[in-house]
């Protein structure tokens, strides 16, 4: 019955922000250039280059949103399904297709009960969806549908910083609402994750930058933070969002999940 409950507060949630976003796109164009995508958020374009060539391959958009993502990489030529809990975001995002001319398939579904027959996909990705998970059932139902081989890559807010944790909880910023069964991913829902996918890697983004929520954007601190993150890789730990890249292994034999001190979150 939580579950239950869980899955129907989300799905209330995400529809009320889509009828939202529907009123104010009323009188706008939903055609859009890659690169405003791309470059909406730091993370996005690096994130995205992890799928790698996506030409030809059978692409899951989990967690769709608006689907602009799911746009970007059908442009670049991948078959791609979109699916999201909400149904309001699935219609903008189905609109949001035909305007810009690409051809997607969409679903309304669970992502902990995804409706795939196995190895269905060549690659996943996700922004912002995993935190909203239980990621002990996600994590088995991203591994069952993704093909050997596959890569998934999803951008995530990061909760391991005690004082954005702070911040996040105390004060005001665009965009702040949530739902109130979400929290940032941490270091127990990527030891969930690792239990599915041994070979997962956490890149971290925005160290400084993540105060243009607040002073607004600055370039100078995207500047400071790519050089902070290349000399000292362990300030990764207090970014404001990471993103996760879990690649299932071409063998099918089984395998022991490894222990956390095998596998570093973080690259040094």
């Amino acid at each position: 019955m939580q579950r239950a409950a869980r899955l129907q507060n989300e799905r209330a949630f995400h529809d009320r922000q889509a009828q939202d976003r529907a009123r104010d796109l009323a009188n706008r164009s939903l055609a859009f250039s890659d690169d405003e995508y791309l470059s909406h958020e730091s993370w996005i374009a690096p994130a995205l280059a992890r799928l790698g060539d996506v030409r030809g391959r059978r692409l899951l958009d989990l967690g769709c949103g608006h689907g602009m993502a799911a746009v970007v990489l059908a442009r670049r030529g991948a078959n791609v399904v979109g699916l999201d809990l909400s149904l309001g975001y699935v219609r903008e995002a189905q609109e949001r297709a035909r305007v810009n001319g690409v051809r997607i398939r969409w679903l309304v579904a669970d992502a902990e009960r995804l409706p795939f027959a196995d190895n269905a996909f060549d690659a996943i990705w996700g922004n912002a969806v995993l935190h909203h998970l239980d990621l002990l059932v996600a994590g088995r139902e991203l591994r069952r549908v993704l093909a050997p081989g596959g890569t998934a890559v999803f951008c995530e807010p990061w909760g391991e910083n005690p004082l954005l944790a702070w911040a996040r909880r105390r004060l005001p910023y665009p965009r702040k609402a949530r739902t109130a069964d979400e929290a940032p991913l941490d270091r127990r829902g990527l030891d969930a994750l690792r239990d599915c996918f041994p070979e997962l890697q956490c890149e971290g983004h925005q160290l400084l930058a993540m105060l243009g929520r607040v002073l607004g954007r600055r370039s100078w601190l995207s500047h400071w933070d790519t050089r902070l993150l290349q000399w000292f890789p362990v300030l990764q730990h207090w970014c404001r969002y990471v993103v996760v890249t879990a690649r299932k292994p071409v063998s099918t034999e089984k395998w022991q999940a490894p222990q956390l001190a095998e596998w570093p979150i973080f690259p040094h």
